[in-house]
């Protein structure tokens, strides 16, 4: 009796191991097609993410000299504009400074000179005609 019952256990484990390895074999068959799906799948997206990686790196090289240019072309400017200002600035606000002169003493040219007050040896001005000037008139 003992025989049997061992025999019929035995049996019973070797089923249950057998199941457990045809559902093993299918688990890795399944893995190995999606492994392989993934790969033929994965191999073009490599190729298209390399060749779009070289076409960044090219563009980067002219956005890169294109920069170089502008930042020349800015320092050419800025010495242009500095070569400019030192050139006719001065002379330019001399002249402007000599015709607000003219325009000053053409303009005082037909006013009568102010009366002065003389106190024990100091001359002071006399009083202001028609009183502040407003800042909005520069004659």
């Amino acid at each position: 009796m003992a025989g049997i019952l061992v025999a019929v256990f035995w049996a019973i484990l070797v089923s249950f191991l057998a199941l457990v390895l045809v559902r093993l074999a299918q688990t890795l068959r399944a893995t190995t097609k999606m492994v392989t799906e993934v790969t033929e799948q994965a191999v073009p997206l490599l190729a298209g993410a390399s060749e779009t990686v070289r076409s960044a790196h090219s563009q980067l090289a002219r956005v890169d000299a294109i920069a170089a240019d502008v930042q020349e072309v800015t320092a050419n400017a800025s010495a242009l504009s500095s070569t400019v200002s030192s050139a006719f600035g001065g002379p330019l606000v001399k002249v402007a400074a000599f015709g607000y002169g003219v325009r000053r003493a053409i303009g005082r040219k037909g006013l009568p000179e102010p009366d002065r007050t003389v106190i024990v040896g100091r001359t002071l001005p006399g009083a202001r005609r028609g009183g502040r000037r407003s800042r909005r008139s520069k004659d």
